[in-house]
């Protein structure tokens, strides 16, 4: 019998690719060929986002071309924007089963596919394709209400993974080939809060690094509090990239408190200056949002400061999206428009400086890189990867991928990646 092909799309954040992989494996393991580009098939699985409404946009477009696409196929809509949408809005879009995010409704996604298609589970199935960094989800939901933030109505209350099943995810990733995992979660500081008795994400860290054989281990974004001495500590295990997601939103303190995050600017300064006494190559990226409801012109200013400050690897900025249901929906003193562009124009030349600046302090360093697939260049084929501390490479090569060597990292070369000789 041949083999029906399900189109598995995904959108928006690290734990949305991790759902999108344990989907992808399911389907595998009952004898699907899952790819992830639009094209004719079977059945359509959209995982969706709705962190801003362009997020929103970008899902209801990609609900009606799979509909477009497979007019008879089986569409299937699961992700956050079923939540902020409604179910019945997700259907009318051409949808034919809206679930949610949690395992049990994953679960019955693929049940509904597989009896469509008449499939049985068979065996456990190896990753498609050339895939070198896996997706692991340690925790979802979120018990903070900060203003801006939709997601604790979309991902719901805190729930913590145990460290047995999180290890068991990297196993089952590693056995199939995956040199790097990604641990990702909605509030991955929380981790363990919820469990009976509760837990750290230390010891989330620890088990893993006592636990598996992962080459190479990522943890997600995390916030200023969730930087303690335990944590570090851990990095002193090469397995541990150094690499640190911090998310920021704001240098002001007046706006952290509109936005009521859990930290001041100086909290912020103190995590960093945590992570580079003990980890000092590490790259630190962040999340900054633009024209938060209040945001004077000196508030943004002291953000610059402090992301000049910090000289992060990494910026994402995003203009403010006023979300329904959330409190900063109704806060009045709206940035207008005009001045929210301006404001994302200078903070994306200063991302742009800063990530340059950091490379440059990386040249002509040794960096090992996990290499993941080749691309076209001006050039010619060049081989991508990333470094430990999460610089953008090419090199020239020969089956290189899902192979870590050792480069020397060079000058800068295309899209803001940068040029590198293999050995040195």
């Amino acid at each position: 019998m041949q083999r029906p092909v399900a189109v598995l799309l995904t959108l928006g954040c690290k734990l949305n690719l991790a759902d999108s992989e344990e989907i992808a494996r399911a389907l595998r393991e009952r004898g699907y060929e899952v790819v992830d580009r639009l094209c004719e098939a079977d059945a359509y699985v959209v995982n969706t986002c709705s962190v801003t409404h362009v997020a929103d946009q970008k899902s209801r477009r990609l609900i009606r071309s799979a509909r477009r696409l497979g007019p008879n196929a089986m569409v299937a809509v699961t992700g956050c924007y079923p939540r902020t949408a409604g179910s019945e809005r997700v259907l009318a879009l051409g949808a034919d089963l809206v679930v949610g995010t949690d395992d049990a409704e994953k679960e019955r996604l693929v049940a509904a596919l597989a009896e469509r298609h008449g499939r049985q589970a068979g065996e456990p199935a190896a990753l498609s394709g050339l895939h070198t960094r896996a997706f692991i989800k340690a925790q979802e939901g979120c018990n903070d209400v900060c203003a801006f933030c939709i997601v604790p109505r979309t991902r719901l209350r805190e729930r913590s993974r145990p460290v047995e099943r999180v290890v068991e995810e990297v196993r089952r990733a590693v056995s199939a080939g995956a040199k790097e995992v990604v641990i990702t979660g909605t509030q991955l500081g929380a981790w363990g809060r919820d469990l009976d008795p509760p837990r750290k994400p230390h010891e989330l860290i620890a088990g893993l690094l006592e636990g598996t054989d992962a080459l190479r281990i990522r943890f997600s974004s995390l916030q200023p509090q969730d930087i303690t001495p335990e944590l570090l500590a851990l990095w002193s295990d090469p397995r541990l990239m150094p690499h640190f997601h911090l998310a920021l939103q704001s240098g002001s303190d007046r706006v952290l408190r509109a936005m009521r995050r859990r930290y001041s600017a100086d909290d912020y300064r103190r995590a960093v200056a945590r992570i580079r006494a003990v980890v000092p190559d590490a790259a630190v990226t962040t999340d900054v949002i633009v024209g938060f409801p209040g945001e004077a012109r000196e508030d943004f200013e002291a953000t610059m400061r402090l992301c000049e400050e910090v000289g992060f690897a990494r910026i994402h900025a995003f203009p403010f999206s006023p979300r329904q249901g959330t409190l900063a929906a109704k806060m009045p003193e709206r940035v207008p428009h005009e001045e929210v562009r301006e404001r994302m124009r200078e903070l994306l030349a200063l991302a742009d400086r800063l990530r340059a600046r950091f490379v440059a302090g990386n040249r002509g360093r040794r960096r090992a890189v996990l290499w993941e697939e080749e691309r076209e260049t001006p050039d010619g084929r060049r081989w991508h990867g990333y470094t430990e501390n999460y610089i953008s490479v090419y090199a020239a090569g020969e089956a290189l991928g899902n192979r870590i060597t050792a480069v020397v990292v060079g000058d800068p070369y295309l899209d803001g990646a940068t040029a590198a000789v293999i050995g040195g």
